[in-house]
């Protein structure tokens, strides 16, 4: 659990990222699931997406209630659909991006949001960033741009070593796909490059954590019923010369099980426990 405060040891920054699939059915069942189980796990920061924000209604403040911070893109599909980015402390600055990189990512309203954040010593100022990209299978092209178009806007933001970036988000991107290998240091893109420490892939190695999975039924049942299972969620740590400035203590899985008979989204959540390293690079 996190610690607000404190001795270096006893720090914790608990991250969750989790796409909540709107009010699909069977909603009411799945609005208990997710009350219950985010409360139960007391996230620090959400990445979330899609969330229903309308005139009358704001899913995230049904689903957490008060007590944090809420930034919710502006570009919304017409039935209220988009990202929202979620915190425990104060939201001082945020931007938005918008990813209509090309003529068909323009079809589909992804954004970035970028948020700096106070969080109390030692871990201290965070940049944290929701990036939901394209998602169609066959829109890779798209989502190497706009993992590009983001992480040159948190570059510019971050030039103070001081200050800690974490990205997460529904990325629609397998592990070894050119927009996940690009945020994870593996390859440049339109010279660029980056380096972030996958949260899963440093606990559990490259094997299991698929977040997208005909395991859930509501997978099975759904718009893809002959999905085979892809880890497609993240959170990433960014890393300056000497690796990333936060250390990954713990990462699972959430919501990967029904409660009772309910799943509460059609996928499952990506939860991390970071915490301050003992020594920074200050480069």
């Amino acid at each position: 659990m996190s610690s607000h405060g404190g001795s270096i040891q006893d720090a914790r920054l608990r991250v969750l990222q989790l796409n909540v699939f709107g009010r699909s059915d069977p909603w009411p069942e799945r609005r208990e699931a997710l009350r219950n189980g985010l409360r139960k796990l007391n996230p620090d920061l959400l990445a979330l997406e899609e969330t229903i924000v309308t005139d009358d209604y704001d899913q995230v403040e049904d689903l957490l209630g008060p007590g944090y911070s809420v930034w919710h893109q502006s570009g919304r599909a017409d039935d209220g659909t988009g990202i929202s980015l979620v915190s425990r402390w104060p939201v001082q600055q945020v931007r938005e991006i918008g990813l209509d990189v090309t003529e068909r990512a323009a079809r589909f309203p992804g954004a970035a949001l970028i948020a700096r954040i106070e969080a109390p010593a030692p871990i201290g100022s965070v940049l944290f960033v929701n990036q939901k990209p394209t998602w169609q299978r066959g829109y890779e092209h798209e989502r190497e741009l706009q993992a590009v178009a983001t992480a040159q806007e948190i570059e510019k933001l971050a030039q103070d070593d001081d200050v800690h970036v974490v990205v997460a988000g529904d990325f629609d991107a397998v592990p070894d796909a050119a927009s996940v290998r690009f945020w994870t240091g593996r390859q440049s893109l339109r010279q660029c490059s980056v380096m972030y420490r996958d949260a899963w892939e440093a606990i559990h190695g490259t094997e299991g954590g698929h977040t997208f999975s005909p395991s859930n039924p509501l997978v099975a049942g759904g718009d893809m019923p002959l999905e085979l299972g892809r880890r497609i969620d993240y959170v990433l740590v960014r890393a300056v010369d000497h690796g990333p400035t936060l250390r990954i203590v713990d990462c699972q899985l959430a919501f990967a099980e029904p409660v009772g008979s309910v799943w509460a989204s059609d996928h499952f959540g990506v939860l991390a426990d970071l915490a301050p390293h003992p020594c920074r690079d200050r480069g």
